[in-house]
Parts: structure tokens; sequence; C-alpha cells
């Protein structure tokens, strides 16, 4: 793994994504090397090897957001996982938190246990939420998608402990494709733990030709659905269903065009 050391003019970028403002990236890479990741496609102008391979710390982020306040949502991480491997000595994450606002509005998501390292400063801010990102991957599905993030499990443990703090929590149930996920499984099994759930179908684009090809050796059929409209059209209303009928809040479900 090739970590970059670098200084950013400014941490804090607008963003169009959904329920954000800002997005607030201290890392840019990931260690867990997701291979549908649509942040891949920053590859392109960062010429630092294949994506997964290498991450880039804005070291001085935490001197970045002190003293500053920010008015509207911020979302950490967009371009990371604000608590991948590399967290554990680096402590950036840990550091960018010391130094926000404790008012700013902050929204982090995650695949990783780590984040309850830092519970005693999540529980500082006002109006914070953390989200985990759950899919139900196991065994070879899991090493193929996910080689190096934590397990559902750990997933589902952490995220039962910062409920059990009082931290405000959210689910983002992701990347949903036919037959390789049970999402009534996870909405039962994360229900009583989260505020809310945000849900994303697969962006078979933004995972590019590689994952294409890795879904068309091991699961011909399942990308077969995914890139035939009537199929996912029909796949997403039975998704549709099992959440409303589950009665859960949700904020929104992304189902891009593959």
């Amino acid at each position: 793994m090739k970590i970059i050391k670098t200084k950013a003019k400014e941490i804090y970028t607008k963003t169009k994504l959904p329920g954000a403002d800002y997005v607030l990236n201290q890392y840019v890479g990931c260690q867990h090397a997701c291979t549908y990741c649509y942040a891949k496609f920053i590859c392109r102008w960062k010429d630092y090897g294949k994506f997964g391979t290498w991450v880039e710390a804005k070291i001085n982020s935490p001197e970045l957001v002190k003293l500053k306040k920010i008015k509207g949502e911020v979302f950490m991480s967009s371009m990371s996982d604000p608590y991948q491997p590399l967290e554990k000595d680096l402590k950036l994450t840990r550091q960018v938190l010391e130094n926000l606002d404790k008012n700013t509005y902050l929204s982090i998501l995650t695949k990783s246990d780590l984040v309850l390292r830092d519970l005693d400063l999540l529980k500082q801010f006002k109006n914070l939420e953390v989200g985990f990102t759950i899919n139900d991957f196991e065994g070879k599905t899991k090493n193929l998608m996910e080689p190096f993030a934590p397990n559902y499990q750990l997933r589902l443990e952490a995220l039962k402990r910062l409920h059990k703090k009082g931290i405000k929590t959210y689910i983002f149930v992701s990347p949903i494709i036919p037959g390789l996920i049970d999402l009534k499984k996870i909405i039962d099994s994360t229900r009583k733990y989260a505020n809310h759930y945000w849900f994303e179908f697969m962006n078979l684009r933004g995972a590019g030709p590689e994952f294409v090809a890795m879904m068309k050796k091991e699961y011909p059929e399942n990308l077969r659905i995914l890139q035939d409209k009537k199929a996912m059209a029909n796949f997403m209303e039975e998704c549709a269903k099992i959440i409303k009928k589950s009665g859960i809040k949700y904020a929104g479900i992304e189902k891009h065009n593959s």
C-alpha cells in the first residue's frame, strides 16, 4: 500500500450528493479496495497506480478545519473511508474531529468498526450521524467485492454499540445486486439500531469494465439482470415493495443508470 502525504489548499468541497452541502475528504483512495467502488474514477487525475493500492493523506486537514464554521451539512467522506486501516496509526480522522466545530452538521459514512475508537469525540457533536455501508456479502462474494473491508458482523456490532451510546445512526444499503444480497435480512437485522436508511442499486457504469468482466465470469446471471432494463426495473420494484412493507424511515433510493 502506497501512502502519499500531501497538503491541501482547502478541505471542504461543495457537492451535489443527496443530503449534503459539502464533502470532507481527508483521505483520497481506500485500502478497502472494494471492486465496485465508483471513486476509482479519480485515477484519471491521480497517477499513483490502480485504485485500492494507494491512499493520499491530506496531512494538514486538521489545521484546515480548525476555527472554521460551515453553514450546511458536511459529509465525510465521498472519496475514501475515513476509518480505513491506516487511520489506526495516522489518526487523521481523529485529529479532524478534534478540531471540527462541534456545531457542524456532520454525517460520517464508514465500513469499519474502528469508528468506535472515536466515540468520545462523536458524543461532543450536537448534530452528528454515523452511517454504515451494509450488505451481507459473505465468503467468496465478500472476497471478490470487498476484499479488505470489515465483515458484516463487525459492522453490525459497531452499529449496535453506537446506537446504545446514543449516537444517531443510519444504514447505507449498497450495492444492491440481484441475487447477491438479502434486502429483507439486512433491514430486519438493523432496524432496531438505525434512525433511517439510504438505498443504492449497483452503479455498474461507475464500477467500470474490470468489475463487469469479473461479474461476467463469476456471476453471469446476476450481471444479465443488471444489464437488462426490464429485468432490473422488475427487481427494483420488488425491492421497493420490501422497503415500503418494512415500515422503516428512509431518506432516498439511488437507482443509477447501468
